[in-house]
């Protein structure tokens, strides 16, 4: 069934407009019609069945039933420090992510990072990114839409991160010594950086490991950024999450 993700307050038992671009997607990219049915999700775990009333040029109503919780979170919470990359890697990273669990994700730049982004692009960027989750949402059946937190250089990055967070701090490295397959069970979450296309350099490594980070590899052959964040997460949600 399609779902469409509506962060507005929903009413249960109504009627609801759908805003410009909704309908513009329902009518052009759905081809749903009055009648069909749809779900609602707030973004925030609650999600209502609803069928098609009227489609305008502009604006499509639906009618709502009652909204009911629907968890479909891993129960291991993953955050995703992401390096950069150039083209549709970083849509096509951020859009797995999603369907793998992650909770919120974090772009960071590094001194090895192509794609440079400062102030409006940068904000651009990210809206732009969030909404990939939020249509990878829509797809995957998630209520709860991960956040992607505003663009960071990696030093000003690890520097917020606090000090009391009991998160595991792993860092994939195609020179760690350790395979992530060896490491135990995490406490509580975890904290997965990637680097970009160059990966991270000497200094940021050791920075990293200041800061608490493990390096990791994920076996003899090195792997492309986009490649090692999804194994990396797929792994995770074999070991200790939900597959």
């Amino acid at each position: 069934m399609p779902r469409l993700y509506f962060p507005d307050e929903i009413p249960a038992h109504g009627e609801c407009p759908l805003p410009e671009a909704q309908t513009h997607h329902v009518m052009h990219v759905l081809r749903l019609a009055v009648g069909d049915a749809v779900t609602l999700f707030d973004g925030r775990g609650t999600e209502y069945p609803a069928k098609i009333l009227h489609i305008g040029k502009r604006h499509a109503v639906v009618r709502v039933a009652g909204g009911h919780q629907v968890d479909r979170e891993s129960p291991l919470p993953i955050i995703l420090a992401q390096g950069v990359s150039s083209g549709e890697r970083m849509d096509y990273t951020i859009q797995k992510a999603v369907e793998l669990g992650v909770i919120r994700i974090q772009p960071i730049t590094s001194q090895r990072s192509v794609v440079r982004l400062k102030d409006e692009r940068a904000e651009k960027r990210v809206a732009h990114w969030q909404h990939v989750v939020i249509a990878a949402c829509e797809q995957c059946g998630r209520n709860f839409v991960p956040e992607v937190a505003p663009l960071l250089s990696f030093r000003d990055w690890l520097a917020q991160l606090p000090a009391d967070d009991t998160s595991a701090r792993w860092m994939l490295s195609p020179h760690a010594e350790r395979r992530l397959a060896e490491i135990a069970r995490p406490a509580t979450g975890v904290i997965l950086l990637t680097g970009p296309e160059g990966g991270f350099d000497g200094d940021e490594v050791q920075l990293a490991q200041e800061r608490g980070f493990v390096a990791l590899k994920l076996g003899p052959r090195v792997l492309r950024t986009e490649t090692a964040a999804l194994t990396a997460l797929a792994v995770l949600q074999l070991k200790w999450g939900d597959f």
